[in-house]
């Protein structure tokens, strides 16, 4: 090898020691006659000094040196003078004297600063991510996604799990997104689709015996971008056979316990991690990935607006509206500028505004609470009696604030749910120290599509109703629960799964629901149901997003920043600027022509 040692792995202990080190330069001093390089490995810094005393050659070579070239150093370790140590370095308290060097490959000046951790515009990082990954937090982030993969695979192997490799070029199924397609040359007219997800894969490896089955699974969807949503992304995807929901589940808590404690001892867990139901968390939180680190509970208004004259409240629930809201606690001294700035992010979100109710009162309680101690443009539709009822709804004391919305109930759950978060952002009411994992379970099996005027499976089609539940399929489908759960992290959706239908008639029925056709059943799935037939066992199973849990373990809050080649949110990879156009002698290969514009 071009080096003896690591710059980071150098200690006290290496005194004396030749060595022949090799890196970037990451900076360089020159004070007249001596030249100090700090040296930069995988591993880490360390200082170099160029005395031409030591090598004039040496010296000379050094000074022709700039920022990211590569080089190799050979010298002795020596202490550093009394009162020169970095203590903000591993190797502060050594240097090495250098003997002799060699530039490997002089570099032009970069697009932007490598040795310093400033904002840089996020396309240009990406363009250069190669450089990008050079800097320290980078480099500390693909550190940390690797050791949570081993954790993970050397956890599973501990559990009798096998890691099985399943195809990226596969059959189009709808699984919830739209497909990439892949034109076949040998076939032409026909298409591969790479894989959503592994999913019905690894349902026949449970068909066929394996029992324990993982995979660190690239998967694609051809959806919209955002924080935590990439074209192409990583799960960690397993199946067992011959469980029920509780192995899973418990399994899952186990892994991320013991996960946790390996590569974040510092930051606390909740332990046993919490069990909502769907229902639970809808009716709480308005979402089922909520961040249960703090409470700020959702409160249904609507029987009290009900009785009021106030007209715009009165006419949304009149047209089947919800009136729900929150209590900001300590906030009811918030300014007219403030009030103003939440009633323009409730806007922002689609709402028609927020309604916001000041609790006072001069003895600090609200048993002697006054109607002109509530401070609103609603009082004068209100009660005393009325505005303690909403008080005493939301557990709420003297000075704090009623943040109220109103709206149709999905509408009115999404944008009380964001502002429930940004209300905890501004309060800094969820400990960044605190890691709250939670199971959320029963959700429907089913919801109603108002476009596609169908029935459509609310995780995947393959998901197991409640047996207790099967005999309503065809008669109050919206009734039937499935044996479905996720996992939530701090707001964040880190996992789902569920037990698997693993009949064949069954199967078909809920393909029937889904608005399937016999014919088209067989042509998408006909391998699946056959496949039930030979012995299929009960099996079940969950996919966790594994750039999702490295971007919270990493306090990063996009996952572009854990991925060593990420698109950006336009889905472009800026490095090789792709998608890109293709010649025509590559698309008359795979029989294909572009429409031309209009």
């Amino acid at each position: 090898m071009l080096k003896t040692h690591s710059c980071g792995e150098l200690t006290k202990k290496n005194i004396g020691t030749e060595v022949t080190l090799a890196g970037w330069v990451d900076r360089r001093r020159d004070h007249g006659g001596l030249i100090f390089i700090d040296l930069r490995d995988r591993g880490g810094i360390i200082q170099v000094v160029f005395n031409p005393e030591t090598s004039k050659a040496a010296h000379k070579k050094a000074s022709g040196m700039r920022s990211e070239y590569v080089i190799q150093v050979s010298g002795k370790v020596a202490s550093r003078q009394k009162g020169t140590e970095n203590l903000k370095l591993a190797t502060g308290e050594i240097e090495v004297i250098a003997d002799s060097t060699e530039i490997l490959n002089p570099s032009k000046v970069p697009p932007f600063y490598i040795n310093e951790d400033i904002e840089v515009d996020e396309n240009l990082r990406l363009k250069y991510r190669y450089l990008d990954l050079r800097r320290a937090r980078m480099k500390k982030n693909l550190q940390l996604r690797h050791r949570v993969v081993k954790f993970t695979r050397d956890f599973l192997d501990g559990k009798g799990f096998i890691e099985i490799e399943t195809p990226i070029l596969t059959k189009s199924t709808p699984e919830g997104a739209r497909d990439y397609l892949v034109p076949s040359r040998v076939h032409p007219g026909k298409f591969y689709a790479l894989p959503q997800s592994p999913q019905q894969m690894k349902q026949l490896l449970m068909v066929a015996g394996v029992e324990k089955y993982f995979q660190i699974a690239k998967c694609f969807r051809d959806e919209d971008t955002r924080a935590d949503r990439q074209p192409e992304f990583t799960q960690l995807d397993l199946e067992m056979s011959f469980v029920d929901e509780e192995d899973i589940i418990c399994l899952i808590e186990e892994l991320f316990i013991a996960l946790m404690k390996d590569i974040r001892p510092d930051i606390k867990v909740v332990q046993p991690f919490p069990h909502l139901s769907y229902a639970e968390a809808m009716r709480d939180y308005g979402t089922d990935k909520p961040d249960i680190r703090f409470g700020m509970k959702f409160q249904d208004l609507t029987d009290i607006f009900t009785k009021t004259e106030f007209s715009i409240f009165r006419k949304v629930i009149d047209q089947g509206g919800r009136v729900k809201g929150i209590c900001a606690p300590s906030c009811a001294s918030y300014s007219r500028s403030q009030l103003d700035e939440l009633n323009k992010f409730v806007v922002s979100l689609g709402g028609g505004g927020v309604v916001t109710i000041a609790l006072g009162s001069e003895s600090g309680s609200l048993d002697k609470l006054k109607l002109d101690d509530a401070k609103s443009v609603v009082t004068k539709f209100l009660s005393l009696e009325q505005i303690k009822q909403m008080a005493q709804l939301f557990g709420a004391r003297a000075g704090d604030l009623l943040l109220i919305i109103a709206g149709k109930p999905k509408q009115v759950d999404n944008i009380l749910s964001e502002l429930r978060l940004e209300m905890g952002r501004r309060l800094k009411l969820a400990d960044p120290e605190l890691f709250s994992f939670a199971f959320v379970r029963h959700f429907p099996l089913l919801r109603w599509d108002e476009e596609a005027g169908r029935w459509e499976a609310e995780h995947h089609p393959f998901t197991s109703p409640w047996e207790e539940d099967t005999a309503l399929l065809e008669s109050a489908p919206e009734k039937v629960r499935g044996k479905h759960y996720d996992i939530v992290c701090n707001g964040y959706e880190i996992g789902g799964g569920s037990i698997r239908i693993h009949k064949s008639e069954l199967q078909r029925k809920i393909f029937r629901l889904a608005g399937y056709s016999d014919k088209e059943i067989d042509e998408r799935f006909g391998h699946m149901l056959e496949a039930f037939q030979y012995g299929a066992p009960p099996h079940g199973g969950i996919a966790i997003g594994l750039d999702r849990i490295v971007m919270l373990l990493a306090g990063e809050e996009t996952i572009r920043e854990v991925i060593a080649f990420p698109k950006n949110q336009a889905a472009v990879d800026l490095t090789f600027d792709a998608p890109s156009s293709v010649s025509p002698e590559q698309l008359k290969e795979l029989h294909l022509r572009l429409r031309e514009e209009e």
